[in-house]
């Protein structure tokens, strides 16, 4: 049900998502001050390729001073815009009974638009083996 989901989704705005994501991270990448930024918008690009069947899961360290301050600086040059972007996406979403999961997918990308740093989306089998350690 996953591959299905994830096909219907870069048909209908993942891909020209996941491509913004990889086009900012290039663009944020030319600059040496933006490459880490650049590298995360790159990951969130790959990341949106295939959401259903995933979960944002938050690494150990996620919570680092580094990490937050890092956080913090997206949140306010990038972040807030990408996350309401997707929840505006979502509301449009929700309009039809037929768009209700694909909302769903952009309301699980929401946290990782704010926070990126320390986070990923993994599959839920991973994710389930990283919660156990």
């Amino acid at each position: 049900m996953s591959t299905l989901g994830n096909i219907i989704w870069l048909i209908f705005g993942g891909l020209i998502a996941a491509l913004g994501y990889l086009i900012g991270g290039l663009l944020l990448c030319l600059t040496v001050i933006g490459i880490p930024f650049g590298l995360q918008s790159m990951k969130i690009g790959v990341a949106t390729l295939a959401p259903f069947g995933k979960e944002v899961v938050e690494g150990q360290h996620a919570n680092s001073t580094l990490r937050v301050l890092f956080n913090l600086i997206w949140l306010i040059l990038f972040g807030w815009e990408i996350a309401l972007a997707h929840l505006i996406s979502a509301l449009i979403l929700t309009i039809t009974v037929v768009g209700i999961p694909f909302a769903k997918q952009h309301i699980k990308l929401i946290p990782l638009a704010l926070f990126p740093f320390g986070r990923d989306l993994m599959d839920l089998e991973a994710s389930q083996r990283v919660h156990r350690r």
